[in-house]
């Protein structure tokens, strides 16, 4: 199955380097945004979405990741040097790879937003801590 990816990140080389990869394993990179503003200008097309915190705008990352997931149904992942701003999580979005990322995790974690699109069963990477939500919030873990 191959999935479009909106890559949300700021820093053009890490960026680039993300979209190389996924278009390597057969994705679509949808494109790069550096801001809130870019980044919804592609959110109805987001299948998928690797979100950094600290954009160019500013600390947007978390509304977006809600926005994209919460209102367009794009599996959100978030991908960040700060994870403990994102506190217990965020509503509806998968979870939290923490920078710097090898390109081994970024795959794993990739193929797990993909399998979870497809309701098939995966493990999560080792990498990758998850938000556990249910409707009436956090769950324990």
């Amino acid at each position: 199955m191959s999935c479009r990816i909106l890559i949300v990140e700021d820093e053009i080389f890490v960026a680039t380097e993300i979209e190389q990869i996924v278009a390597e394993m057969g994705h679509d990179p949808l494109a790069i945004a550096a801001d809130k503003k870019s980044a919804l200008r592609f959110a109805g097309e987001a299948d998928i979405a690797l979100v950094d915190l600290n954009l160019r705008d500013g600390p947007t990352g978390i509304e977006i990741g809600k926005i994209l997931a919460q209102t367009h149904g794009a599996s959100v992942i978030f991908v960040t040097a700060n994870p403990a701003q994102l506190g217990t999580g965020v509503p509806g979005t998968i979870g939290v790879l923490s920078k710097p990322v090898a390109e081994r995790d970024l795959r794993d974690v990739v193929d797990y937003a993909v399998a979870r699109r497809k309701e098939a069963a995966a493990n999560p990477p080792r990498r990758l801590k998850l938000f556990d939500w249910s409707e009436d919030g956090p769950l324990a873990t």
